[in-house]
């Protein structure tokens, strides 16, 4: 029995199966010998040119702002981190779930949300720009890697989990209607447990992470988390750890914090596998097919975890995501990223060759459809270098 195949009997009836699997498509390929079709799918993502990208696109903080503080490639790894083991737990395919969560921001803007929203603006009456949509766009089209086709060729099931893995797309966007046409996703349906759990621990993650960033940039102490839900009593469980340390101990403040997120992230976690397991039980699904044809999620929060994590979000919003210090940087970047669309949405001819091109031979739309295409590609640094060099004189262009 080959490794492959002794992977696959290991996995629970509910779970991804390489057979029967919908598979690639668009273009056929031969099977891999060696690996499964998801790991195929999981090795073209950390190959890509766009996922190396993420090393320099924001999560929190822009990326000149300090070299520790989270990037969206290191929030991805995170993620994965935690969706693997999460989907080992729950004996789902280890490598589908990872394969999702690597891929799930890599249509994000440079800046982060801000220049999500500055883009979507601009997008807005040309067919609309969202990250999750463009992450499929970025999969599908726009990375150039293979001399048979364009895209990385992913298997129906990445993309799936890449479309779906917030939960069914009732009102699907022009440009996802447009990629649903070709890839048939099933939009009205839940994706597969395996997505789910790639879904899941992007909140883990990212709550996590943002706590320990926020803190470590001092735009939140550890007293603000006091009164947090679940943040709170973690941090009470750290604090009396640390009571019983020698005093000179070194980096104690920095000990506590890393503690305090250790807690909250395990908190987070284990309340989604028991509720998880709990609803697997409740369901007893015996394909892919019924998890999708459920009527609610099955990889889930408890209603009271569900709470605590509503309330973390609402705090991190509050006094990190909307701190003054973060809104001047968050106002500049919109402004960056709106100014270079509009330059080069007016002036086509400045885009370097590979994007020059296709924008000049377009309609309007395809012309507006490539530049936030460009726009989107950017990291931090090389979106401010570029708005310099077509907006400052003494800069070579």
């Amino acid at each position: 029995m080959g490794l492959q195949a002794a992977a696959q009997m290991s996995l629970a009836p509910y779970a991804v199966h390489m057979a029967p699997e919908r598979g690639r498509r668009l273009h056929a390929e031969e099977d891999s010998l060696t690996r499964s079709p998801w790991q195929r799918d999981r090795d073209r993502v950390v190959h890509s040119s766009g996922f190396r990208r993420l090393q320099y696109k924001t999560q929190v903080f822009i990326n000149h702002e300090g070299d520790f503080f989270r990037t969206r490639l290191t929030h991805s790894l995170e993620v994965a981190q935690v969706a693997r083991s999460m989907a080992r737990y729950l004996r789902l395919d280890e490598d589908l779930t990872e394969a999702v969560a690597l891929a799930h921001d890599l249509g994000h803007t440079p800046f982060g949300h801000a220049g999500e929203e500055a883009l979507a603006a601009q997008m807005q009456p040309w067919g609309g720009f969202d990250h999750n949509t463009q992450a499929l766009r970025q999969v599908t089209l726009l990375e150039r890697r293979y001399l048979a086709f364009d895209g990385l060729n992913l298997t129906w099931e990445t993309l799936e989990g890449l479309a779906k893995h917030n939960g069914p797309v009732r009102n699907p966007s022009a440009r996802l209607r447009e990629i649903d046409a070709q890839w048939s996703l099933d939009l009205g349906t839940y994706a597969s447990a395996e997505a789910q759990v790639a879904a899941l621990a992007d909140d883990i993650a990212y709550h996590g992470h943002d706590l320990d960033d926020g803190v470590k940039s001092g735009l939140l102490s550890l007293d603000d988390l006091v009164d947090v839900p679940l943040v709170g009593d973690a941090l009470r469980d750290a604090r009396k750890l640390a009571a019983n340390l020698p005093k000179d101990t070194p980096h104690i403040k920095q000990r506590i914090r890393h503690e305090m997120v250790r807690r909250v992230i395990h908190a987070l976690t284990t309340d989604v596998l028991v509720c998880t397991r709990k609803r697997l039980a409740d369901l007893a699904p015996q394909s892919v097919e019924e998890i999708r044809a459920a009527s609610e999620p099955v990889v889930a929060f408890s209603p009271e975890m569900a709470e605590a994590n509503k309330s973390i979000r609402k705090f991190l919003f509050a006094k990190l995501y909307r701190h003054w210090r973060v809104n001047r940087m968050t106002y500049k970047a919109k402004h960056v990223t709106s100014e270079l669309f509009t330059i080069l949405v007016e002036s086509p001819q400045l885009l370097p060759d590979g994007w020059r091109e296709p924008a000049l031979a377009g309609d309007e739309a395809g012309l507006r459809r490539t530049v936030a295409d460009y726009v989107a590609s950017m990291t931090d640094r090389y979106a401010m270098e570029e708005h310099r060099r077509l907006t400052d004189l003494s800069i070579a262009g």
